[in-house]
């Protein structure tokens, strides 16, 4: 790849988190501005939690056209925000920050991210299907709105803290959502599992260093019906524990490579005001960064 030259005249996009090292999204971003000879560069900016308020002020101070938000500012950053959509309004989350007429807009593309491969390569009518959502964070708040948006009769949340289950379930209780909505404790899953049409998981286990880990047990995982999709949003290991149990039990897998692919082609088609972006240099910068080839 040619060298980049920042000079004056590049601007500027990032992404802000706490740590932040770990970052795949600069090598995506990068790669694409690079493809479509576009004078940005996009940086990883490590933020601590205390520093957020100066942090956006000074990115407003020195022209930041936009930034992606990551762990642990995704809520911290509303009240700092002029206009939120409604779709991160819904969620409680911004991922994706724009500058439009001297103010910030916060987005939340991980609803996009992840509905995009089951809105493509495995299209069909979610209207009977059932989903079951492992974990009831901020991350199982976008896969809720996302299986909301694809139009399935129900919507399980299984979790394992009975009060942070219950506010999960107050927050959307004023939203059309919440008609199709259940929480459930972690122990319901063996009557869960038999029903899901599709089974995320959306909690931290399986994830370095835990990678030996399933949030699930392999009976678990074989009472899946069949024809099921299980959806890992880890992306390393590929595959996941979870995954490769229920690629043995002949289930679709799908990894969260994609939704990192996808959620970023949404931020950069509102950073850059243009509706073609080159996916494909993104997804296959990733695949190498990852050593994926």
């Amino acid at each position: 790849m040619s060298k980049v030259l920042i000079t004056g005249k590049t601007k500027l996009l990032g992404v802000i988190g706490h740590p932040v090292e770990h970052s795949r999204s600069p090598v995506m971003h990068n790669a694409a501005l690079a493809h479509l000879k576009l004078d940005y560069v996009y940086l990883p900016f490590p933020i601590a939690p205390e520093n957020l308020e100066i942090a956006i002020a000074g990115f407003a101070a020195i022209g930041v056209v936009g930034f992606s938000v990551t762990i642990p500012h995704k809520q911290a950053i509303i009240p700092l925000l002029s206009e939120i959509t409604p779709l991160a309004q819904t969620i409680g989350a911004v991922n994706t920050v724009s500058r439009q007429n001297n103010k910030w807009v916060g987005t939340n593309t991980d609803i996009e991210g992840f509905i995009a491969p089951l809105q493509t390569t495995y299209k069909q009518d979610w209207s009977q299907k059932v989903a079951v959502i492992l974990g009831n964070g901020g991350a199982a708040r976008a896969v809720v709105a996302g299986c909301h948006q694809l139009g399935f009769a129900k919507i399980h949340v299984v979790g394992r803290n009975v009060q942070r289950l219950q506010e999960f379930r107050n927050s959307w209780s004023n939203l059309p959502i919440s008609e199709n909505l259940q929480v459930h404790q972690w122990e319901e899953l063996s009557k869960l599992i038999p029903q899901a049409n599709l089974l995320v998981n959306t909690t931290p286990i399986g994830m370095y260093p835990k990678v030996d880990e399933s949030p699930l047990s392999v009976e678990e995982i074989a009472s899946l019906p069949r024809g099921a999709i299980a959806y890992d949003l880890i992306y390393i290991p590929k595959p996941t524990q979870f995954l490769e149990q229920a690629e043995k039990q002949g289930v679709i897998a799908i990894d969260g490579l994609e939704m990192l692919v996808q959620q970023g082609v949404a931020a950069l088609k509102i950073w850059l005001q243009q509706e073609t972006v080159p996916v494909e240099v993104m997804r296959q910068a990733l695949r190498q960064d990852l050593g994926l080839g």
